[in-house]
């Protein structure tokens, strides 16, 4: 048997499963008709007209300010009575990362750091999968203990 009679068969024997006695035409695909681009080619083209000015410039916005406001002063920093800043736990984890970032082969992204507790607050680090190697992770961990002792003394963790 050839492999025409084959295939005539199974398309015979599939259309009468799913369709009755009909026979399998070929579909063809619709044509395709003509789309217009939907982004200019090269910059060239212009894709909306410009929109016209209708308000005159203000000539206020021109000029240069009369009395320059001074700058507000600096929020205060809550402190201790032993002298240690408060602050929350998100700014003392930006803090610990800030000091993790100077040490060499740390990576750009990938790095997150917990604050937990309350009087003796500690610091924990995690790192997203293929961040860093295993070797570099280590060493990163083992600076974080060291790293909060000495921030502790400067900076307690607001509650």
């Amino acid at each position: 048997m050839s492999d025409d009679a084959k295939d005539a068969g199974l398309v015979a024997m599939i259309s009468s499963i799913l369709g009755g006695n009909k026979r399998a035409d070929v579909v063809a695909p619709p044509p395709l008709t003509e789309v217009p681009p939907t982004a200019p080619t090269h910059g060239f083209e212009q894709v909306a007209a410009p929109i016209p000015d209708t308000e005159p410039p203000d000539p206020a916005l021109n000029a240069a300010p009369a009395a320059i406001r001074p700058a507000e002063p600096p929020a205060k920093i809550a402190t201790t009575p032993d002298g240690r800043q408060l602050l929350p736990a998100e700014a003392i984890a930006d803090l610990v990362l800030g000091e993790l970032r100077k040490i060499e082969d740390f990576p750009a992204t990938g790095v997150s750091v917990t604050v937990y507790g309350y009087r003796h607050w500690n610091a924990m680090i995690t790192f997203a999968p293929f961040s860093t190697s295993l070797q570099n992770a280590t060493r990163f961990r083992q600076a974080v203990p060291d790293l909060v002792f000495k921030l502790r003394r400067f900076v307690a963790l607001e509650i």
